[in-house]
């Protein structure tokens, strides 16, 4: 609904904009395989995980006379492993400015916090498929349908989104991935998300400002965890299993400044679980407290390194161990990762060598996405990379895909 709000109110700029219009895009073509050549048992039987072509339209338009602009983003997808085409509507709003106020009004995509691919405040839906199976970065964050007020002043800026269409992350299916599904024997399946009304409009509130070369924000969220919970209807023998997606508040800060010849970060945020506040029921999160520090610096020229280390800590872990459902591997109190990216630019920047690593101590499982990119003209580029999952379990958040693991390719010609 509010995409179309925001999609209608196009055509009230359309006599200030006159000629203020560009139209730009791109064709891209990703492709990405299994290394170890396996294919789930789902109905995508093969062992590409990826194979699809886009052809996107970024088209912008602005006001001289008063002070607004409008911007659709959209990609035609075409799906080779199940030859179908759909619709991909990146982002579709209108912006207003008034005195010291922004608004937004549609989809967008909305980004907070410090982390490198680790997200403490970010609490805006994401595409897991598309960040582990080798879409380019940029498809990892989804749009959102929403308004976004900012109010800017020299004491303090905030930022407040109003959600009130509730979107899921999107996660990996045995459809197309090969992991352990605890549930896979049960055909019966339902999915409840919140309803559209004003109690589960989803309220987001950031506060920043800069003190002594410090980059400070305070967040608020109100809404729901994007990554389902699983309800089966019995615990013995289910029939059905229902995924449902429980309140969730976060509240949180971070910093970020000049540090040790490079940027060194910090951020915290606590996840309230609303609906299980003891921790006593086996079939919601438990609350939890994320912690992420960072620091990146340039090693030479066109050469950058970042490291991280972030952690979670349940809140009632020891309730959590006291409900759980025989047969179910419990998570640990403590979950940590480090991660550690190198970066490398050649030949005036037309070459990029990435590396970027992901380590669990607490799972001991990993992720290692090296990738090379070439810009082989103006307007062509290529991308080759990989996902190479690992661990001892077959059920934590990198062991899991072990079967997973993946060589890609894109190539992106823009016009």
């Amino acid at each position: 609904m509010v995409l179309l709000i925001g999609l209608t109110a196009l055509p009230m700029f359309a006599q200030a904009i006159e000629d203020n219009i560009e139209i730009h895009g791109f064709l891209l073509g990703n492709f990405s395989g299994r290394i170890n050549g396996q294919r789930p048992g789902g109905d995508v039987s093969s062992a590409f995980l990826l194979a699809e072509e886009r052809l996107r339209l970024d088209l912008s338009a602005w006001s001289e006379s008063i002070d607004a602009s409008a911007r659709f983003k959209g990609d035609l997808v075409h799906d080779a492993l199940t030859n179908e085409f759909a619709i991909d509507l990146r982002e579709a709003y209108a912006d207003y400015s008034t005195g010291d106020f922004d608004f937004r009004l549609g989809r967008q995509i909305a980004t907070w916090g410090v982390g490198d691919l680790l997200f403490v405040n970010d609490v805006f839906t994401k595409d897991w498929v598309s960040f582990l199976s080798g879409r380019p970065l940029e498809y990892l964050k989804i749009g959102v349908d929403g308004i976004r007020t900012r109010y800017s002043s020299d004491r303090v800026n905030a930022e407040l989104f109003v959600i009130p269409f509730f979107e899921p992350d999107h996660l990996p299916t045995s459809e197309r991935f090969s992991f352990v599904d605890p549930y896979a024997e049960i055909p019966a399946r339902m999915e409840i998300t919140p309803a559209i009304s004003p109690a589960n409009t989803e309220l987001a509130v950031r506060l920043y400002r800069k003190i002594a070369e410090l980059d400070l924000s305070v967040y608020v969220y109100r809404g729901f965890w994007r990554t389902p919970s699983l309800r089966p209807d019995r615990f013995i023998s289910p029939t059905q299993v229902t995924a449902f997606y429980p309140p969730l508040s976060v509240y949180g800060m971070s910093a970020q400044g000049k540090a040790f010849s490079g940027i060194l970060s910090f951020e915290a945020g606590y996840y309230d679980s609303r609906n299980d506040k003891d921790g006593n029921d086996p079939e919601l999160p438990d609350s939890q407290f994320r912690f992420l520090l960072g620091y990146q610096r340039q090693l030479w020229q066109d050469a950058s390194l970042g490291v991280q280390y972030y952690t979670e800590i349940m809140e009632d872990h020891s309730a959590y161990r006291d409900t759980l459902s025989p047969g179910f591997p419990a998570q640990k109190e403590y979950r940590d990762v480090v991660t550690l990216r190198i970066d490398q630019l050649l030949e005036h920047q037309t070459w990029k060598l990435s590396l970027m690593c992901f380590y669990s101590p607490a799972d001991n499982d990993y992720l290692l996405q090296p990738q090379v990119s070439y810009q082989i003209s103006d307007a062509l580029a290529a991308t080759v990379g990989a996902n190479v999952f690992g661990g001892q379990r077959n059920w934590t958040a990198f062991g899991r895909y072990a079967n997973d693991s993946n060589v890609y390719l894109s190539v992106r010609l823009d016009f």
